[in-house]
């Protein structure tokens, strides 16, 4: 019966992918301290916040946002990136300006993917995956076992289908088929319920630990104070810039050459 390798397909790639969330889930709470280990820790720093919520160009973008508001750095609604003031205050300063180049103009676009892979954002990176905060360069972080438990529900659904599909056979009723592919699937469907509930937000950069510190950058602001830009830009992105022409000069970009 054809059917039935369609099925061991489903429990493949359903069983696989189940356990890989499960195991996944199983490190993160073992290398997660609790709560009650943050006593007395320092706050992140913005740098540190914008790697937790958007890696390491996330980085790049407060850096470059940061010094085009104390006009030591030129970012033009085109596209352009202008260096004003080359001395940069610390080391990820200095490293987006050495991205933008000797010639002290760039494009935004290639600066903030130079700037995201140099050392010293790699130094940053190890820093927090050191006090484990960040997920480990390479390992499975439960965003991404979550995704595949995703993909392996619609593949279940998928095979299910092309079951249905089949001509009929011998001994063995088109509901009979649909229930038997019913079970991979409520198994996927009950794993990413249960991931939602118990480890939700995904992140594919802070672990639980550095998701709870970034909570506390909300959590201390006063009521109804609004974060900063710098703040906001570290938590949510480029998206989170008001000032339209500040918000172009990161949206732009090139037009395809013409042939």
């Amino acid at each position: 019966m054809f059917w039935l390798l369609l099925l061991l397909l489903a429990w493949a790639f359903a069983g696989t992918a189940c356990t890989r969330l499960c195991l996944t889930a199983v490190r993160a709470a073992d290398s997660d301290p609790g709560a009650g280990g943050e006593d007395g820790v320092p706050d992140l720093t913005l740098y540190e916040a914008a790697f937790l919520s958007g890696g390491p160009e996330r980085v790049a973008d407060v850096t470059l946002v940061s010094m085009a508001r104390q006009r030591r750095l030129l970012l033009a609604h085109t596209g352009w990136a202008t260096v004003v003031d080359p001395c940069g205050r610390d080391e990820i300063e200095r490293s987006v300006i050495g991205a933008i180049g000797p010639q002290g103009q760039s494009r935004i676009a290639p600066v903030r993917a130079r700037a995201a892979g140099t050392d010293e954002v790699r130094r940053l990176a190890d820093r927090l995956v050191r006090t484990g905060l960040a997920v480990p360069e390479g390992a499975l972080a439960v965003g991404t076992a979550v995704r595949h438990v995703r993909a392996a529900a619609l593949a279940v659904a998928v095979l299910g289908a092309a079951a249905l599909l089949l001509p009929p056979q011998t001994g063995t009723s088109r509901p009979m088929v649909g229930l038997w592919f019913a079970l991979p699937l409520v198994l996927t469907l009950s794993c990413l319920a249960i991931a939602r509930f118990e480890v939700h937000p995904y992140s594919p950069w802070a672990s639980a630990a550095g998701q709870r510190r970034l909570g506390t950058l909300l959590r201390r602001r006063r009521p109804g104070e609004e974060p900063s830009l710098l703040t906001a830009v570290a938590l949510r992105g480029i998206r989170a810039i008001g000032e339209p022409e500040l918000r172009a000069a990161f949206a732009h970009r090139d037009a395809p050459p013409r042939e």
